[in-house]
């Protein structure tokens, strides 16, 4: 286990082949989970690429910090562990939450930024009535009362059955993230809107969609690629807004299409 301290914050990381010259993607987990979501994605990738994964803060084993969040807290974060390890023009890949916290890393570093990979996500997502609703949620009610609402957003029907072992451990993993991170980051869902910036996004660039997301659905995923130049848009079929757990091999094809046609670094 490896752990960088940024100010009061511990932030939990893991890299792979920093040292292999191989280009370096560095991937943004989603809200309610930790790195452990692209394991599949990255065996299906293989040596082609190093590694580097986080625990955003308030999740996983990083620290929780001063809840409530910005985007721009996020961001930090992982700039401050990419110029720890000295990466420089990483493809950045982010999921829901992730995506946003890529684009705010790309306004402020885009030095750090070869490509964009902006999954499941979008400029704006959802309102300030939601996000405060859920905030007040789990205040009152815990973290535990979401879980089951949360996942019909998750993941499909067929995913979501009761024999299904990735779909229990996927559960366990959102119940026992820490509210106080779970509701910090909620918050900086809530106040993020990239609208102006994605028009300025200069890097190749991919938006992927679920077909049956329930948290940012296809035609929301869509409008974000409207906004950035020249970005691909590409949908998953049979797949809910997780697909690095519930359509990996199908999700690291599309993207591995995208990640070849890259321009050598």
């Amino acid at each position: 286990m490896h752990f960088l301290r940024r100010g009061e914050t511990v932030i939990h990381y893991r890299v792979k082949g920093l040292d292999s010259g191989k280009p370096v993607i560095a991937f943004i987990n989603s809200l309610g989970t930790d790195f452990r979501i692209w394991d599949a994605v990255t065996e299906a990738l293989g040596d082609d690429y190093a590694y580097v994964l986080h625990d955003k803060r308030g999740h996983g084993l990083s620290d929780v910090g001063g809840a409530p969040y910005s985007i721009d807290d996020h961001a930090g974060d992982l700039i401050a562990l990419l110029d720890h390890l000295g990466v420089k023009g990483a493809i950045i890949w982010g999921l829901s939450v992730g995506g946003l916290i890529a684009q705010g890393l790309y306004a402020r570093r885009p030095d750090l930024v070869r490509a964009l990979l902006l999954s499941n996500t979008a400029h704006r997502i959802g309102t300030a009535e939601m996000w405060n609703a859920r905030i007040d949620k789990i205040a009152a009610d815990g973290l535990a009362s979401l879980v089951d609402p949360v996942m019909e957003r998750w993941f499909t029907p067929a995913f979501r059955q009761p024999d299904n072992a990735a779909y229990a451990g996927a559960r366990n993993m959102l119940s026992q993230q820490p509210e106080a991170g779970y509701s910090g980051t909620c918050a900086a869902i809530r106040d993020a809107d990239f609208t102006d910036e994605a028009g300025r996004i200069a890097v190749p660039t991919l938006c992927v969609a679920g077909d049956q997301d329930g948290s940012t659905p296809p035609e929301l995923v869509r409008s974000l690629a409207d906004l950035i130049p020249a970005s691909r848009f590409v949908t998953i079929a049979g797949c809910g807004h997780i697909p690095c757990l519930e359509q990996p091999l199908a999700y690291t094809q599309a993207a591995s299409i995208f990640l070849k046609t890259l321009p050598e670094h």
